[in-house]
């Protein structure tokens, strides 16, 4: 029961955290949202993210890895789209950035023919890191504006969103064994 509290409270701070960074910068008029449009889209993106967590994880309780390999991937799902739709876009202001559905659809397509079988989720999840891993390329190839932030910023983030969805699939296929 002890063990239960912990997890509640480091779920608390985790979600704490996601809640007030930005609502710290709405704040200090750094960006411009307002608190409804705000807490509606916490709201529906983190119960959205605990509802799936709960389903595809209700039939694989015990199998910690195969829990943690789901964890990983919406934990990077969650932060992609929260890019996205709070922060102005990886790609800053331009429609490159529906890209990442294309990320997103490669993820739950992969997801939905794996019929969450940890195997083949782990190849869902190693397409998904490709698709991410050639966003910043396509973005390059077409000229997005992003990359005044830096090839290196730029390429990093991708990199990093990448390394989330393989080790997700890393995870997967430990699941499967």
């Amino acid at each position: 029961m002890q063990n239960m509290k912990i997890k509640l409270t480091e779920r608390t701070i985790v979600i704490t955290l996601i809640v007030l960074t930005p609502f710290l910068l709405t704040l200090l008029a750094t960006w411009q949202w307002r608190p409804a449009a705000f807490f509606l889209v916490i709201i529906l993106l983190l119960a959205g993210a605990g509802f799936i967590y709960e389903f595809v994880t209700k039939k694989k309780l015990s199998n910690k890895s195969y829990r943690s390999a789901v964890g990983v991937a919406l934990a990077a799902v969650l932060i992609l789209i929260w890019m996205n739709v709070a922060v102005g876009g990886i790609l800053g202001d331009n429609p490159a950035n529906m890209m990442y559905f294309g990320v997103l659809l490669v993820g739950c397509t992969g997801a939905i023919l794996a019929r969450l079988e940890p195997r083949a989720m782990s190849q869902a999840l190693f397409a998904t890191a490709f698709a991410m891993a050639i966003v910043p390329v396509i973005a390059m190839i077409i000229g997005t504006p992003a990359f005044t932030n830096g090839l290196v910023a730029v390429f990093g983030l991708h990199a990093f969103f990448a390394m989330l969805f393989i080790g997700s699939a890393l995870l997967f296929r430990r699941a499967a064994r």
